[in-house]
């Protein structure tokens, strides 16, 4: 008899799942989606106005450095290439993102050599601080005080909503500084953007005769389960615990969109990095389609703010607190079972598109074997507590 599998959640981590274990088990597979759309923060549908395609919870731009998870990708809807260029505002000027040459020439009003441009970087940085502690002390370190102030401490303090001293140094490792002209803003070597939208690749994933989608279908840890096998869930833990021991800290995100016509910024992403505007960026969403041509053009500003009850969570805040909060209901959920926890929610973790697929492709491919041994079957996917 086919196995019975539940899984709570269509984005990535849900739908790869999903297309994992109907390929290669003996299964039927129900979802339950809460939203009226699968793929979760990264659904993509046309704007009626303008017909551009709009990433609806933010900007989402594939990049890996893993050929294998960009052929699986490319295996189910055409992918097209795509550089994300990203432009910064501070102080009635437009400067270039990630910091690079063109930048700090820019800033310093220098005519930097790569060399020059390192030794005086090297100067500008605190060396009092040897082992960063903490966001700000890792900025002040690599860059000193004014890139820092200019580009990193308002823009950091409005997206998370705390001082950047408050934050793990981990947070600035994602942000690098080239002393070349390279403004490509990621460095893998794979990037691209599906050409009909993140939607419709979810919807390839899901698009199988052992698969049944239920939208608008909230999920209770209260409710009888049983006639399932199994249940993986792919929403924040805390709330799978009703909030037994308290509510992780996220912040997310709201957005107030503009249409006008031609086009209003010139590139797909301007930060605005001075504490004094009270958004933290503008996507102009014409951009991460160049392929297309339309007459007018959307815009969404973004605007950070701590997550409340009726809000989507987008950033896991991962403080000291927090961290202690998620192993309370991590040691708790791994004392269940015939349930897994996967994903960004589920495991409390900032990751990438392509990191959320690589490790939905694993975890599915532990617990098919789990299947046909006497292996327990995985809980969690394999990370650090």
């Amino acid at each position: 008899m086919p196995s019975r599998f539940l899984i709570i959640g269509s984005g990535f981590s849900g739908a790869v799942l999903a297309n994992q274990l109907a390929q290669y088990s003996d299964c039927h597979i129900d979802i339950w989606e809460e939203r009226n759309h699968i793929g979760g923060n990264c659904h993509t549908s046309r704007d009626e106005e303008t017909g551009i395609m709009v990433h609806r919870y933010g900007p989402h731009i594939f990049n890996t450095d893993k050929k294998e998870i960009w052929d699986f990708v490319n295996s189910f809807i055409e992918f097209h290439p795509y550089v994300h260029r990203v432009k910064a505002m501070h102080n009635g000027k437009v400067y270039s993102l990630p910091i690079n040459l063109l930048t700090l020439n820019e800033f310093f009003n220098k005519t930097f050599t790569p060399n020059s441009a390192k030794e005086y970087l090297d100067g500008l940085g605190d060396k009092n601080i040897i082992e960063p502690k903490n966001f700000e002390e890792q900025a002040l370190h690599f860059i000193g005080k004014e890139l820092y102030h200019a580009f990193f401490y308002g823009y950091t303090k409005k997206q998370w909503g705390c001082e950047p001293c408050e934050l793990p140094a981990s947070i600035l490792k994602r942000i690098p500084v080239r002393f070349n002209y390279d403004d490509n803003y990621h460095n893998n070597i794979f990037t691209g953007i599906p050409k009909e939208g993140y939607t419709q690749l979810i919807g390839k994933l899901l698009d199988h005769s052992s698969i049944d989608i239920y939208l608008n279908r909230k999920f209770n840890s209260c409710e009888n389960v049983n006639e399932y096998d199994h249940v993986f869930y792919t929403g924040p833990i805390d709330a799978y615990f009703n909030y037994e021991f308290g509510r992780l800290g996220y912040r997310t995100v709201t957005f107030e969109s503009s249409v006008y016509i031609g086009d209003y910024q010139g590139v797909s992403q301007m930060n605005y990095c001075d504490e004094t505007v009270p958004y933290t960026r503008i996507t102009e969403h014409k951009h991460f389609a160049p392929w297309e041509q339309h007459k007018k053009t959307i815009i969404f500003k973004e605007f950070s703010k701590e997550t409340n009850k009726e809000d989507i969570p987008y950033y896991p805040k991962r403080l000291k607190v927090d961290k202690e909060l998620f192993n309370l209901y991590r040691n708790k959920a791994e004392t269940l079972s015939k349930i897994s926890f996967l994903g960004r929610l589920a495991t409390y973790r900032y990751m990438d598109m392509h990191h959320v697929i690589g490790e939905s492709l694993e975890f599915s491919k532990l617990f098919l074997e789990s299947l046909n041994s006497e292996n327990l079957r995985p809980v969690f996917p394999n990370m650090e507590k």
